[in-house]
């Protein structure tokens, strides 16, 4: 059901959700389900991202975006299939690809062509509300997707969870307020993520993030999202005990992303 919620209205997450809305009802209109379903993709099989996430020492999730609301263009020169072989090299467990058009400057092509360059689990970092969008993240070669729970009820959650299930996908439920964990039924929700980054205003409270994460059971695959920069950011993350960190803005912002992702893991080993 189309809806936004009312905590989020009149501000810039609850923009974002709106234009998302809108987007997704002419996709539907151009692409049905039966062609996303007749895709190649669906044929592909998938990688776990749970299972990549808890394997031994700090995972990490590179992210390749080329801007943000926040930031504006983080990198001018952006190819997605050379940036994720470079994150592949470095280290990287797995991707976080950007496919909103509007205010991250995000494609589906961008995820369909890192998809063809790494055999990593692939994230679709999107504003995904309807399963219609669950069904485009598996065409398009994603293993997981983002779930954000301040963009969603508790019922919506569960179905849009559900239909990554059935889809053999990975969800990241991602979380920012202790009080959104009301939301996510932790029985069905294996990966949780915390943002740093408030979506509503964007200010970035790390500390905030990692005392959050620490109310999430340890097997769950917990994840530290957004904020990290310095190589002491890392290790404060890598001493909670958080299993990933999933990290944008400073790789993409490197001359070198793979060779940033490998200095953070060597600074840990």
């Amino acid at each position: 059901m189309r809806s936004i919620p009312s905590h989020i209205r009149d501000t810039i997450l609850g923009t974002i959700v709106e234009d998302t809305w809108e987007l997704l009802d002419r996709r539907k209109r151009e692409t049905p389900l039966s062609t996303l379903t007749g895709d190649a993709g669906f044929e592909r099989s998938t990688h776990s991202l749970y299972d990549a996430l808890k394997a031994d020492g700090l995972s990490i999730i590179a992210e390749i975006k080329k801007a943000s609301p926040s930031k504006g263009l983080i990198r001018e020169d952006f190819d997605p299939p050379a940036i994720a072989a470079s994150y592949r090299d470095g280290g990287a467990r797995a991707l976080s690809v950007l496919t909103e058009p509007t205010h991250f400057q995000g494609s589906p092509a961008f995820l369909r062509a890192v998809r063809e360059e790494v055999d990593l689990p692939l994230l679709r970092k999107d504003f995904i509300l309807d399963p219609h969008q669950v069904f485009e993240a598996r065409a398009w070669g994603a293993d997981a997707i983002l779930l954000i729970a301040a963009c969603l009820e508790r019922d919506q959650l569960s179905e849009l969870h559900h239909a990554a299930s059935e889809l053999d996908l990975d969800c990241l439920v991602e979380i920012y307020d202790p009080r959104e964990l009301d939301r996510v039924d932790l029985d069905q929700a294996r990966i949780v993520g915390v943002n740093s980054r408030d979506l509503r205003t964007f200010e970035v409270d790390l500390s905030g993030a990692l005392e959050t994460l620490a109310l999430i059971p340890a097997g769950h695959a917990r994840v530290a999202e957004s904020g990290l920069h310095a190589l002491e950011d890392f290790e404060q993350v890598w001493r909670a005990g958080i299993d990933a960190a999933l990290v944008g803005e400073s790789f993409m912002r490197a001359a070198d992303p793979g060779a940033a992702v490998a200095r953070v893991l060597d600074q840990l080993s």
